[in-house]
């Protein structure tokens, strides 16, 4: 199992529901969305942008 994501991939990745950039948390194998308050999965390298595969931030995690 891959635990890289490609950084040019995370260089153009969005979340598709509000159109801001993602961070990485590699720990976690997830791409974060603190507007959505999102995280979408990363699976075997590849990221799920799916809305309803995203998993809902607990409030302390979302950076402001």
């Amino acid at each position: 199992m891959s635990r890289f994501v490609d950084p040019k991939l995370l260089e153009i990745l969005v979340c598709p529901l509000t159109h801001v950039p993602l961070r990485y948390d590699e720990a976690a194998q997830e791409l974060i969305s603190d507007q959505a308050g999102l995280a979408y999965p990363v699976r075997d390298g590849i990221p799920v942008m799916l809305a309803d595969e995203a998993r809902t931030l607990e409030p302390h995690e979302v950076k402001k």
